[in-house]
C-alpha cells in the first residue's frame, strides 16, 4: 500500500470533517444521561442506585471497548485515524465496520490493505462503511421511538411480562451474535465457552460477595479474550 494513502487519509481536513459527528455522539451521550439523571428523579430512584448503574455499565463496557481498540489500530493503518475514530465513535461495532472496508475494496477487485489499494479504494471503503452504516441511523431516527409502545403492546402492560420478553429479546439477540463465533471455532469458541463458564462462576461468587456483581459481566469477558489469547 502506498503511503501517500495514509498522508492523505489523515490530513488535518479529513480531521475537521470527522469531529463534529463524534461530537455530536459526546453531545448526545452527555444529554441522554442528564436526561436519565432527572427521569430518576421523578421516578424517586436513590441516588446511590443510579451510581451503581452507572458504575456497572461503566465496567461492562471496558470488554468490548478493547477489542473495538484493536481492530481500530488495524483500521487506522489501512484508511486513515480520522475515518476509524469517526465510525466507531457512532457505530461502535468494529468488525461490522472492517468488514465493509474490505467489501469497498472487493467491489474493486483490490485487496484490503494490499499493493493496489490506492485513494480510489480509499474511497469507496469509505463510502460503503458510511452507506452500511446509514441504514441503522435511519430507522433508529424514524422508528425508535415507536418500538416502546409496541413493547408494551405486546406486554399487555404486565411488568413481569414485559420483563420476561425484554430478557428473552436480549437473549435472542446475544445468542445470534455468539452463534457466528461459535461455528467459526478456534479462539472465538475459546472466548465463548470460557466466558459463559466464568459468568456462571461468578454469579455463584457474587452471592457470597455481592459487592462484586457490578464488575461480573466484564471480568466474564475479559477471562474469555485472554483464555481465547492463550490457548487458540
Amino acid at each position: 500500500m502506498n503511503d501517500q494513502i495514509l498522508k492523505v487519509a489523515n490530513e488535518l481536513g479529513v480531521w475537521i470533517v470527522a469531529a463534529p459527528v463524534v461530537i455530536m455522539a459526546a453531545i448526545q451521550a452527555i444529554i441522554y444521561t442528564k436526561l436519565a439523571r432527572s427521569t430518576t428523579k421523578k421516578l424517586g430512584i436513590p441516588d446511590e442506585t443510579c451510581k451503581t448503574a452507572f458504575k456497572t455499565g461503566l465496567i461492562t463496557a471496558i470488554g468490548p471497548v478493547i477489542a473495538i481498540f484493536i481492530i481500530m489500530v488495524g483500521m487506522m493503518s489501512v484508511i486513515g485515524g480520522p475515518i476509524s475514530w469517526m465510525r466507531l465513535a457512532i457505530i461502535g461495532s468494529a468488525p461490522t465496520e472492517l468488514t465493509a472496508a474490505k467489501t469497498g475494496a472487493d467491489a474493486l477487485g483490490i485487496q484490503f490493505g494490499g499493493p493496489d489499494y490506492d485513494l480510489k479504494a480509499v474511497a469507496t471503503s469509505w463510502w460503503t462503511m458510511a452507506v452500511n452504516g446509514a441504514g441503522w441511523l435511519v430507522f433508529v431516527g424514524l422508528f425508535c421511538h415507536k418500538l416502546e409502545k409496541l413493547r408494551t403492546k405486546v406486554g399487555g402492560g404486565d411488568v413481569k411480562w414485559l420483563a420476561v420478553l425484554s430478557g428473552a429479546a436480549m437473549l435472542g439477540v446475544f445468542g445470534y451474535l455468539n452463534s457466528g463465533y461459535v461455528i467459526k471455532g478456534g479462539g472465538n469458541l475459546i472466548a465463548v465457552i470460557v466466558g459463559a463458564i466464568a459468568m456462571v462462576a461468578l454469579v455463584n461468587i457474587t452471592k457470597k460477595y455481592p459487592k462484586i456483581k457490578e464488575y461480573s459481566l466484564g471480568i466474564a469477558m475479559l477471562i474469555g479474550m485472554f483464555a481465547a489469547v492463550l490457548f487458540a
